[in-house]
């Protein structure tokens, strides 16, 4: 069967999860992604347990499908995290941050390191009183995507462990990458089947940087035309809606499409264009993992 039918859905069914990530990376994440959750205009999000404003991400979950954003990575200059468990040798830069890019976790990062990581981050995420819905990848660090070195052997053996779902697409289709990458996508997929780890149809998201004469319109019409050619089958599409706060304009100089995000989303064309599909959680995945959901009955 289909994952949608595995939901208890039609195979041709168009089903969506709107994810918010990097949730406790700041009170500008956390006030943001927090407003969507309650009103209902997202599907769910993901903590980076690393960060400082974690533990108010996990307090302000309750109720919602919250997951562990596992981060490898600290991207913003001024603004650094590091590992969260105590095996973190090749993990760590020569100040004890996680690095600012995928290619030097891809270089340099264990296997064994890797794992003992993103379990402590998500027993760290528990031990705050999270009930994970599934887990993602903060930046992309564990696909191998700048060297071809990958870790997703490690994250589904991790998944598998805490029965989470993971964010994985089965096809590359409108994610701009080149068309020759569907083999090894395919290969990854049958290893998250071999594990028991359930992964999406599609994975789909807008440019994160604000394009030459772009502007909220125009940004709110490129989101509505991709709401508009989702394919049948589960698509998640991706955000990282922040308060557009002076917190957020320190950390990070290019910050105005977060706000945008969490703009579009309460917007009510936006709204109007998501009454075409079906919106669904990871919590619906998670179920079929772990054998709580019968197909005949959703």
């Amino acid at each position: 069967m289909t994952l949608a039918e595995q939901l208890g859905f039609g195979p041709d069914e168009r089903l969506l999860i709107v994810n918010a990530d990097d949730f406790g990376m700041s009170l500008a994440a956390n006030t943001g992604i927090s407003s969507l959750l309650a009103a209902g205009a997202v599907s769910s999000a993901t903590v980076m347990a690393p960060c400082p404003w974690a533990a108010d991400a996990v307090r302000l979950a309750r109720g919602f499908d919250v997951g562990a954003h596992l981060t490898l990575t600290s991207e913003w200059a001024g603004y650094r995290w590091g590992p969260v468990g105590r095996r973190a040798g090749t993990l760590v830069d020569e100040a004890g941050y996680f690095p600012a890019d995928c290619k030097s976790v891809e270089e340099h990062a264990d296997p064994a390191d890797v794992r003992a990581e993103l379990r402590a981050q998500i027993e760290r995420l528990i031990t705050l009183g999270l009930d994970p819905s599934h887990a993602d990848n903060h930046m992309g660090s564990v696909y191998g995507l700048a060297t071809g070195r990958d870790f997703l052997g490690v994250t589904f053996e991790v998944c598998a462990e805490f029965g989470l779902p993971f964010r994985l697409p089965r096809s590359l289709a409108g994610m701009g990458l080149p068309v020759e990458l569907q083999p090894l996508l395919d290969a990854h997929a049958a290893l998250a089947d071999a594990a028991g780890v359930v992964i999406l149809d599609h994975l789909w998201t807008l440019p994160f940087h604000q394009g030459e004469g772009e502007t909220y319109e125009s940004f709110r019409a490129d989101m509505i035309a991709l709401i508009g050619a989702l394919p049948p089958g589960v698509t998640e599409i991706y955000l990282h809606p922040f308060a557009d706060t002076p917190e957020l304009r320190a950390i990070m100089p290019e910050h105005t499409k977060r706000g945008w995000e969490l703009r579009a989303f309460t917007d009510p064309l936006v709204r109007q264009a998501l009454e075409g599909v079906t919106m669904i959680g990871w919590s619906d995945l998670r179920e079929v993992q772990r054998g709580q959901r019968s197909p005949a009955g959703r």
